[in-house]
């Protein structure tokens, strides 16, 4: 039961923050009279693969590296949302620094910072990049950190999966909880602070 209720309840703050960041697309007069976006003349696909893009570098950020796999992909009549599990273990007082390390480099990307929720249990952060694509990282059930990008709305077309592999282990069937520990990530100690 306890299990059903934190599932429910991470869908419900997964859903929220998918509305939130299907919002923060542009809205510069780039729709035609039939509600379909003209980013750039980018259609669903290439949308996809800009949002896959910015995950990996957003991860490749991350240091030490993190394992993650794919979760999942879903489209809206004219937009894109990718999304990402993390497989490493980031213990608590470990997921600010985790935290720390994406936003400054969203930061250094150009991208706005919409909101910081420092909640203890499933704190987050949601961003918008300069092309109008919403990005955010959650923690949720069992201190998993998720990643999603929502892309603005684009031309019609069909989308493929991600083409590039995780790097880490391929899971059949239902994601878990993170069972990758870190030397680092995982530690239940605070991060020790950068020499002077």
């Amino acid at each position: 039961m306890k299990r059903i209720t934190r599932t429910v309840r991470l869908t419900c703050a997964l859903a929220l923050a998918g509305a939130l960041l299907a919002g923060c697309g542009p809205s510069d007069g780039t729709k035609d009279g039939h509600g379909r976006g003209t980013v750039a003349g980018m259609d669903m696909q290439g949308a996809a693969e800009r949002a896959d893009a910015m995950f990996y570098a957003t991860v490749g950020a991350i240091k030490p590296e993190v394992e993650w796999v794919h979760y999942t992909t879903t489209t809206g009549s004219c937009d894109v949302t990718r999304y990402w599990n993390v497989m490493t273990i980031v213990s608590e007082q470990r997921r600010g620094n985790f935290l720390g390390v994406v936003e400054s480099f969203w930061k250094a990307s150009g991208y706005q910072i919409k909101t910081v929720n420092p909640d203890k249990d499933m704190p987050e952060i949601v961003a918008t990049s300069p092309d109008g694509f919403g990005i955010m990282v959650l923690f949720g059930h069992e201190g998993q950190a998720f990643f999603e990008v929502t892309t603005p709305c684009v031309k019609e077309s069909k989308v493929a999966a991600p083409t590039k592999a995780a790097n880490g282990r391929t899971y059949e069937g239902e994601i878990p909880t993170p069972n990758v520990r870190s030397d680092f990530w995982s530690a239940e100690t605070p991060a020790p602070s950068p020499a002077p």
